[in-house]
């Protein structure tokens, strides 16, 4: 079965914004080149419709998943080990949570 007009069109694209990201990435004047960022969400879009129309024609989707990625995020550490309690005095140890639980009588 012959690959369809718009699926080959979109594979056209992303292939070009694969590329073009490259270039960006390889003419970057500052970590936080606004060029290297565009490609990036060019290459994102385009994936999205090339597999867009993966599954409308075929339907197939690829072995990768896109990361929801939001620019408001970059400051912001995830790293769960530092992580703050919400509330200081929230702080519990889990045996003793285990342990109230097991003390717990609803009689």
């Amino acid at each position: 079965m012959p690959m369809s007009t718009n699926a080959r069109e979109a594979l056209r694209q992303l292939t070009g914004a694969l590329e073009a990201h490259l270039e960006a990435v390889i003419a970057r004047r500052s970590a936080t080149d606004a060029a290297v960022d565009d490609a990036f969400d060019a290459v994102a879009e385009a994936f999205e419709r090339y597999e867009g129309e993966l599954d409308s024609a075929f339907g197939e989707s690829l072995p990768l998943v896109l990361d929801d990625f939001d620019d408001a995020d970059d400051d912001d550490t995830d790293d769960d080990d530092e992580a703050e309690p919400l509330d200081g005095h929230a702080v519990e140890d889990e045996d003793d949570l285990d342990d109230d639980i097991e003390e717990f009588d609803l009689r």
